[in-house]
C-alpha cells in the first residue's frame, strides 16, 4: 500500500497533547443545540445571552432543556441538513472536556435531556449495560465518577492522576479506567485502574505501559485492550494480568474491536495508519492508510465499516472491513477526536474538538445529517467532546 500524503490544514499535534486535546480547549465551552433542522422540531427555545462562555465554571448557562438553537451568527445561513437516518430509543451521554459536564440527549431527536454531571475536564465516558450508571474519567483530576443516572448522585473514586479513559465489561462487574498521568517517563502514569462496581473501588491496578489511552474490552468480557505510548496492551481480565503486548512504537491512539471478538483497529496518528490486528494472536495483519492523522475509530455493530477521524483534514475515512478500502470520506467539524455508532448502526457520532460539535453522520448515504452545536455567533465553542456513550432509553 501507498503511504498517505500528509495534509497540511493542521499543524501535528505533539504525543503529550494527544493525550490531553482537552488543553487547548479547556478556556471555554457551549451548550449543545441542532444545526440543519428548525428548532422547534425539537423543543430548544429561548435564547443565550453573552455572558461567561456556556458551561465554564463560572457560568451560569449550563446544558439542559430549552438553551437556544441558534444556526450561526449574524448573516449566517442555516445548514441544510440531509435526510437524517432513523434512530432508536437511545440517549447519549457526552463527555465535554472543554466545558465541565458531561450532557444526557435524546438521540432520536437530538433533544438535550439534562447536563446535570459535572466534572473536570471529562475526556471518557461509559454506562452499564443496564443504564444504571454512568462513569465519567475526569481528565483533570485524579478520579473517576460514579453517576446514578436515576438520582444524579455523584460518587468520585481516585484511581490516579489524570484518568483518560473509561470503559465498562460487558457484564457490567467491573470499570477499567487508564492513568494517563502527566508524562510517558519518569513520574508519569503506567497503569489501568480496575474498579468493582458493586463497591465503587479501585481492587487493582495493572501495569500496561506508559501513557496508556484508549481502553475496549472484547465482546465477551474475556479481555481487555489498551493503547499506550509503545504499543497494544492485552489483558486476561480473568485474572487481571497482561498477557501479551502488541509493539507499535508509531504511538498508538484509538482502538475498537470487531463484533465477532477476533479483530482489533487501531490508530497511528503520527504514521498516518490504521492497524489491523489478529486479536488471538496478536499479528498485525494488514497497515491501511487512514489519512494524515487518524485518531480516533469506531466499528459499525455488522462489522462491516470502520469509521476513523483524521484530525488534520477534518474528516471521517469510512473503510469497508472486507476489502480495507477506504469507500467514503466525510467532511466533519474541526479536529475530529472522538467517533461513536448508535447500537443499531443508524447514526455514526463524530466529537470535533476544536469547533466544540458533533457531526452526526448518516451510514446510508456517508453524509452529514446534522451538527449538534452551540452557543450563538461563529467563534470557535470549544465544548471539546471527547467522549461518546450511548445507552437504551429508559
Amino acid at each position: 500500500m501507498t503511504e498517505p500524503t500528509p495534509a497540511t490544514s493542521h499543524p501535528a499535534p505533539s504525543p503529550a497533547r494527544r493525550r490531553r486535546l482537552v488543553i487547548a480547549a479547556s478556556s471555554a465551552a457551549a451548550a449543545l443545540v441542532v444545526i440543519g433542522v428548525p428548532a422547534a422540531a425539537f423543543g430548544l427555545t429561548g435564547a443565550l445571552g453573552h455572558g461567561p462562555a456556556a458551561n465554564a465554571p463560572m457560568s451560569a448557562i449550563k446544558f439542559r432543556p430549552g438553551n437556544a438553537a441558534t444556526a450561526a451568527g449574524p448573516g449566517a445561513t442555516v445548514k441544510a441538513a440531509a435526510a437524517a437516518s432513523p434512530a432508536a430509543s437511545y440517549h447519549a451521554y457526552v463527555a465535554l472536556a472543554g466545558g465541565y459536564s458531561v450532557a444526557e440527549v435524546d438521540v432520536a431527536s437530538d433533544t438535550i435531556i439534562a447536563d446535570k454531571i459535572s466534572a473536570d475536564s471529562p475526556e471518557g465516558v461509559a454506562v452499564t449495560p443496564d443504564g444504571g450508571t454512568v462513569y465519567v474519567a475526569q481528565t483533570g483530576q485524579y478520579s473517576v465518577i460514579a453517576v446514578d443516572a436515576s438520582t444524579g448522585t455523584e460518587t468520585p473514586i481516585e484511581v490516579g492522576p489524570y484518568p483518560q479513559d473509561v470503559a465498562v465489561s460487558p457484564d457490567g462487574s467491573q470499570v477499567y479506567a487508564t492513568v494517563t498521568g502527566g508524562d510517558t517517563g519518569p513520574g508519569g502514569s503506567d497503569v489501568v485502574a480496575v474498579i468493582d462496581t458493586a463497591t465503587n473501588i479501585v481492587t487493582k491496578d495493572i501495569t500496561v505501559g506508559g501513557g496508556p489511552r484508549q481502553v475496549v474490552f472484547s465482546p465477551d468480557g474475556s479481555w481487555a485492550y489498551v493503547t499506550t505510548e509503545t504499543g497494544v496492551t492485552v489483558i486476561d481480565t480473568a485474572s487481571g494480568q497482561v498477557a501479551r503486548t502488541v509493539p507499535d512504537p508509531a504511538g498508538p491512539q484509538g482502538i475498537a474491536v470487531s463484533p465477532d471478538g477476533k479483530t482489533l483497529y487501531v490508530t497511528n496518528p503520527n504514521a498516518g495508519d490504521l492497524w489491523v490486528v489478529n486479536a488471538a494472536t496478536g499479528q498485525v495483519t494488514a497497515r491501511v492508510p487512514a489519512g494524515a492523522e487518524p485518531y480516533a475509530v469506531a466499528v459499525s455493530p455488522d462489522g462491516a465499516r470502520v469509521y476513523v477521524t483524521d484530525m488534520n483534514s477534518d474528516s471521517v475515512s469510512v473503510i469497508s472491513t472486507a476489502s480495507l478500502h477506504t469507500v467514503a470520506t466525510v467532511a466533519v467539524g474541526r479536529l475530529p477526536g472522538s467517533v461513536a455508532v448508535t447500537p443499531d448502526g443508524s447514526q455514526v457520532w463524530v466529537g470535533n474538538n476544536l469547533t466544540g460539535d458533533i457531526s452526526v453522520i448518516n451510514p446510508a448515504t456517508d453524509t452529514v445529517s446534522a451538527t449538534i452545536s452551540g452557543g450563538t455567533g461563529t467563534a470557535t465553542l470549544l465544548a471539546a467532546p471527547l467522549g461518546i456513550a450511548f445507552t437504551p432509553a429508559s
